[in-house]
């Protein structure tokens, strides 16, 4: 992340305070941090902030990721995931570079790969299933 320390609150654009839950798909610029409840889908280029508090279940697509709080799901980060040392994180990863603070934990698969191919499989792509008959 920016300075490598907490995110101050100078920097934040959005926030979703403790005792919020929220469903659905969510698109944002600049910072968000999320200290409630989260279920969906969370697509940036920008930074996403995990507090302490978050339980986040999501597909989430980010230029960077810092970890706090609970995440489960898949990620994928342009820049960097960070698992700070309260983070506890249960998901598959894709990323160029990944952080995990002693304390912090990560039960899942990663990838490490360069920043251009994140999100590539995604992307304007079609799953092709080879000897399905796609007209049933």
């Amino acid at each position: 992340m920016r300075s490598r320390g907490k995110v101050s609150s100078e920097e934040i654009t959005g926030f979703l305070d403790r005792g919020t839950a929220v469903t659905g798909e969510l698109q944002f610029s600049g910072t968000l941090r999320i200290d409630g409840n989260f279920h969906g889908s969370i697509a940036t280029d920008d930074v996403l902030t995990v507090g302490e508090h978050a339980d986040v279940h999501a597909d989430i697509r980010v230029g960077e990721i810092e970890i706090h709080g609970r995440v489960s799901g898949n990620i994928q980060a342009a820049r960097r995931i960070e698992i700070r040392a309260t983070g506890r994180v249960s998901a598959d990863i894709r990323t160029p570079v990944l952080v995990i603070e002693d304390g912090g934990t990560f039960d899942g698969r990663s990838r490490m790969c360069e920043d251009r191919e994140v999100g590539t499989e995604v992307e304007g792509s079609q799953v092709k299933f080879e000897g399905v008959d796609e007209a049933n």
